[in-house]
């Protein structure tokens, strides 16, 4: 078992910004339909770029060609709390056995921590 972790803060002004600029297109760029349905405000919208974001740094692809933005759902729990859905081809590629999300907003910041559990057969630390 192989734990990876990423961070990622953005500026809710930034994300404020964009949706002004490009009302639709602009969480049609990193949302999918029902991540635009859950992000009424900018700060939700900000802490999903954040969760997206740190989760391809975990990955230690960012997004790209190898990991985009539409690869990484993020959804509500019941209790209200943030939980990741990935592409099967992520899972599939980093072996990905299970999931953690936190994001968190604060002093006009959105701040997001992902830690991915994959299952490894070998141990590159020496």
């Amino acid at each position: 078992m192989k734990f990876l972790i990423g961070i990622d803060l953005v500026k809710i002004s930034r994300i404020e910004r964009l949706i002004e600029k490009f009302p639709d297109r602009a969480l049609q760029k990193f949302l999918n339909t029902n991540e635009i349905k859950l992000a009424k405000k900018a700060s939700t919208a900000a802490g999903f770029w954040a969760a997206k974001e740190a989760t391809a740094k975990a990955l230690q692809t960012g997004i790209g060609k190898d990991c985009n933005f539409h690869d990484i759902e993020v959804y509500k729990l019941k209790s209200g709390a943030p939980a990741l859905k990935l592409h099967s081809k992520l899972i599939k590629q980093f072996n990905i056995t299970d999931t953690s999300l936190s994001i968190t907003h604060d002093a006009g910041l959105a701040v997001a921590v992902v830690a991915i559990e994959t299952s490894t057969t070998t141990n590159k630390v020496k």
